[in-house]
């Protein structure tokens, strides 16, 4: 499956995008575009990739993402194809800075929106009160008029440009001016690597499947993504451990073996590398931090 440029379609009433998508409608391949995108999960969990990060997701995260930052999100099948109202849902806003004119950005009043769009260029994750506040402007903007509509989303710009409650996602090191050949042959290894990532993988084989050797193989991805394919195969196996860790009632070997470690001492030294927790610690640190949320 080849990574693509996605073309975003607005109506004579409008001059930005906004929709709803709910179930199988979520699901996407490694993609880029040239609007920015807010997205708010309202419903749904499971691995994201966004520029060289690797990480999980869940409900009510909101992100923005800055234009042409390669993203996806693996969405948990669970939350695909429901038929009852905890099937997965999320919003997407999708909007060019330029549509509001040179003029207008110039103008001292405007500043937070240029602001607010160089911040978006690694990804952020955003989080605390402004998350709240950005998921309910979200929200609201599905049934207002187009007036209003523009005014929401400069009103969520204003809210992220003041805002320290955000997480940067991609790294600086980060390059993604890839042409069409790169980009298909990392989705290849994406793709495979998600499908695959539960049992053993070799570096060989991964490396067949864009017709590499395995020296050859491993300098090409490092040069793309600025890690090596086993530190991504590892992130992806972490990630998909801190999901199970939240979400599951599992004892910490049988998330290890589900996410592809035969070994469990090495999948607590590696969950340790990423997370800084042992997983024990990250279970109850994040229940903690939920109950808290709940409580205020």
């Amino acid at each position: 499956m080849k990574a693509i440029l996605k073309k975003t379609t607005t109506t004579p009433d409008h001059s930005f995008n906004i929709h709803k998508d709910v179930g199988a409608e979520m699901l996407s391949s490694w993609h880029y575009h040239p609007e920015v995108e807010l997205l708010v999960i309202k419903r749904s969990s499971g691995t994201c990739l966004i520029g060289d990060y690797v990480g999980p997701f869940k409900n009510n995260d909101v992100y923005l993402l800055g234009s042409n930052l390669p993203h996806t999100f693996r969405h948990e099948r669970k939350y695909l194809h429901r038929t009852d109202e905890k099937i997965g849902e999320s919003v997407v806003i999708l909007f060019e800075p330029e549509m509001l004119g040179n003029t207008f950005l110039n103008l001292p009043e405007a500043k937070f929106i240029q602001r607010a769009v160089d911040a978006s260029k690694l990804g952020l994750r955003i989080k605390g009160e402004a998350r709240k506040k950005i998921a309910k402007i979200a929200e609201e903007m599905l049934t207002e008029s187009p007036a209003k509509r523009m005014i929401h989303l400069l009103s969520a710009l204003e809210i992220i440009s003041s805002t320290q409650e955000y997480e940067t996602i991609s790294s600086n090191g980060f390059f993604h001016e890839v042409n069409n050949l790169d980009k298909s042959r990392i989705n290849k290894i994406f793709e495979y690597t998600f499908n695959n990532f539960q049992r053993k993988i070799l570096v060989e084989d991964v490396a067949a499947l864009i017709a590499m050797g395995k020296h050859s193989f491993c300098r090409y991805f490092k040069a793309k993504t600025k890690k090596t394919y086993l530190d991504f195969l590892i992130e992806v196996r972490i990630g998909h451990a801190c999901r199970l860790l939240v979400e599951q009632d599992m004892n910490v070997a049988e998330i290890g073996y589900a996410c592809g470690y035969n070994n469990i001492s090495h999948f607590y030294h590696q969950f340790k590398a990423i997370t800084n927790k042992h997983p024990l610690e990250y279970r109850s640190y994040y229940l903690n931090k939920e109950h808290r949320l709940i409580a205020v």
